[in-house]
């Protein structure tokens, strides 16, 4: 049982929830409502192994990142620690390729069944960025930052490509569906998820600077200072906070007040409350607020999506 828990907290389960929540209300709940009548619910199945494709690409890249991390863990996290201390060392990289495997053959699957081969050569190049951001661009300036909000805003993007691969069929079956609103949902979503993504990136960044410069880790705080790092996360929340109230100006036109009410109290405010308090910060436990701050964000942006069944 202490193994079954570990493993779970190895692979960040929580974090592979907001996946399987973020891509089945974009599918269902923006998707969706965008077709005037309903679609082929027959490739609904293919969606469900989309959404475990995912999550498998994911959970091999938080093992991955854990085994190679152990040293600077241990010094950031060590109560956190599970690889080498419950989970051997061997098995985690065998955990790691054998979810990898599954999540590639699954994704090439799923591009024969929809006629679209980009989903099966794009996972490929997810699992080689997590496999390279862990061994060397999380190590490095920015790279490792850009990299991880990339693959954020896959999580998006792949629904995207998934449900646009299908647009020909149900356009040759006299179903209406308007293919520019749903580019422009992607987006919004996948661009908000890269920005807040990469916000919460630098700020980890802050709160792990310790083991990152013992073990000559090139990330910004550690190479430009924390001050830089900080006047860098604060430009991101100002763009972030720009963009979203510019998209409310819109949405107000429209007379969607629920869901521009809803952006402002639980998106807005606290990114603002986010940038007040990023000055203030100064220890592993200030930024860690920030970072938990960042993801209840994150996960308002995911569920406004239920917005659109009204």
């Amino acid at each position: 049982m202490k193994l079954v828990a570990a493993f779970f907290k190895m692979i960040r389960w929580p974090n592979l929830i907001f996946i399987v929540l973020t891509q089945f209300l974009f599918y269902f709940c923006v998707f969706e409502k965008l077709l005037t009548e309903p679609g082929d619910h027959h490739k609904d199945v293919v969606f469900y192994l989309l959404v475990l494709v995912s999550v498998l690409i994911a959970a091999a890249g938080y093992i991955i990142n854990d085994y190679f991390d152990l040293q600077i863990d241990a010094i950031n996290k060590p109560q956190k620690i599970v690889v080498d201390k419950i989970v051997k060392r061997r098995w985690a990289i065998m955990w790691h390729l054998i979810l990898s495997s599954i999540g590639i053959v699954l994704s090439f699957y799923i591009s024969y069944k929809i006629d679209n081969w980009i989903i099966g050569f794009a996972n490929i190049g997810c699992v080689l960025l997590l496999w390279f951001y862990s061994t060397t661009f999380k190590k490095k300036i920015l790279s490792g930052n850009i990299i991880i909000s990339a693959l954020t805003a896959w999580v998006i993007v792949v629904v995207y490509f998934f449900c646009g691969a299908n647009i020909r069929v149900w356009q040759q079956q006299d179903i209406s569906f308007d293919a520019q609103r749903f580019f422009k949902f992607t987006l919004l979503y996948a661009g908000f998820a890269f920005i807040t993504s990469i916000i919460r990136e630098v700020i980890k960044d802050l709160e792990d600077m310790e083991g990152d410069a013992r073990y000559k880790c090139r990330t910004m705080p550690v190479v430009w200072g924390v001050r830089t790092s900080k006047v860098f996360i604060a430009v991101w929340l100002v763009v972030c906070i720009a963009a979203l109230a510019i998209v409310q100006l819109y949405t107000g036109q429209l007379g969607w007040w629920p869901i521009s009410v809803y952006t402002v109290l639980c998106i807005i405010v606290p990114l603002i409350f986010i940038f007040r308090n990023l000055y203030k910060a100064a220890s592993p436990a200030d930024y860690h607020k920030l970072s938990t701050a960042i993801k209840f964000v994150m996960l308002a942006g995911i569920l406004s999506m239920l917005f659109f069944i009204f």
